[in-house]
């Protein structure tokens, strides 16, 4: 494996030295998130136009008494889980795959947390250390194995979400949990204003929700935990038992789900959970306990002005908007960042990425593209 870090190492010292942009990608299935890049074909005249780390896979370390796994960024996402499932674990954050080549790398490039996200946190929670090549191919190191081995910036978590535009990530070390010993899913039916009420009531209380959705005057709520913990919930909260519950929050998960099929822009808005209902055009299906709101918008509207309105709307809700899914050219999909955030990016990429040539433009245009 060192051989081919190797190869990874000189393949970015050469794109460095000639200011020729590099794409990190493995097995595309986030090709969609971000901003347009234009890759060439991966037989293509430039050899080193994109690096894929697809074939640098599997479990370096895993200690199931730990609940720490170390793994390869290029090792299927399927795969780990499927390692993790048989003895008795998961990745708490319930990532989405998006496709069957999903791996552990773009997991974290990504930075995207599944319908557990609420309950159990997000991707950058539960990364303990990263090993990485940066824009000059140095092999860098950072965190550990253990929750208590951070002092200073914690630049593992800093990496979690950075889409590829700060370094190769090579290996990374992440906490998981063991599996519920039971769950269920209860259904409601109700408006969406007593939905996000009902939502945030019950999180205040000891309850063992692992996962909520809200749409179409439905709300969805999955419990998770201990069996006694779980049945005493389900008596408390009322509702209606769902069978067979697994199959609908994988389809949340990974967007197979109904409402996501019409092919439309779609929005992601990261807002307080307590916000009320949002005054957009288009349809919704909400999350987290009301914290995060998908948006579906309708046909005729003009694209500019929506994106004004929606972004406006999420700040006022305190908290930010996402173009996740959309045809065309993708530009400005992620929400603007205000001018001190901005210098600290710049400043951030300078140091990982003097040349700016990995992934140019994928977030934000902080360099010209080269």
């Amino acid at each position: 494996m060192q051989d081919m870090i190797n190869q990874f190492a000189e393949a970015i010292r050469t794109a460095e030295s000639r200011c020729t942009p590099l794409y990190i990608r493995a097995g595309g299935t986030k090709d969609f998130y971000g901003n347009s890049i234009t890759t060439p074909p991966r037989d293509g005249a430039s050899e080193n136009a994109i690096l894929d780390p697809s074939s640098f896979a599997g479990i370096v370390d895993y200690e199931p008494t730990e609940l720490v796994v170390t793994a390869r960024s290029g090792t299927g996402l399927a795969d780990l889980e499927a390692v993790l499932r048989d003895h008795g674990q998961m990745l708490p954050f319930e990532p989405p795959h998006f496709g069957l080549g999903a791996t552990l790398g773009g997991c974290v490039a990504t930075g995207l947390s599944g319908p557990r996200r609420a309950s159990a946190g997000a991707v950058r929670d539960f990364v303990l250390g990263v090993r990485m090549l940066d824009g000059k191919g140095d092999d860098l190191r950072f965190g550990g194995q253990v929750m208590k081995n951070v002092a200073g910036y914690d630049i593992s978590r800093l990496l979690t979400g950075s889409m590829g535009t700060l370094g190769l990530l090579l290996e990374m070390s992440l906490k998981v949990l063991p599996i519920p010993a039971s769950q269920l899913t209860l259904g409601f039916r109700m408006g969406e204003l007593e939905a996000i009420r009902k939502m945030n009531e019950w999180a205040g209380k000891p309850l063992p929700i692992s996962a909520t959705c809200f749409t179409d005057g439905d709300l969805t709520v999955r419990l998770s935990g201990a069996e006694p913990a779980v049945r005493s919930a389900r008596q408390k909260l009322g509702g209606e038992e769902i069978a067979e519950s697994e199959a609908f929050w994988v389809s949340v998960r990974e967007q197979t789900h109904p409402f996501f099929q019409s092919g439309r822009q779609l929005w992601r808005l990261s807002i307080k959970s307590t916000s009320q209902p949002l005054s957009l055009p288009g349809k919704q299906l909400t999350e987290w306990g009301g914290a995060l709101r998908w948006l579906i918008i309708d046909e005729g509207y003009d694209q500019e002005a929506v994106q004004s309105a929606v972004r406006r709307v999420a700040e006022s809700a305190g908290g930010h908007a996402t173009l996740f899914r959309s045809e065309g050219l993708r530009k400005d999909v992620f929400h603007p960042l205000s001018p001190a955030i901005a210098r600290i990016t710049q400043r951030l990429r300078e140091k990982f990425d003097p040349k700016g040539i990995f992934n140019p433009g994928r977030m934000y245009p902080l360099y010209p593209q080269i």
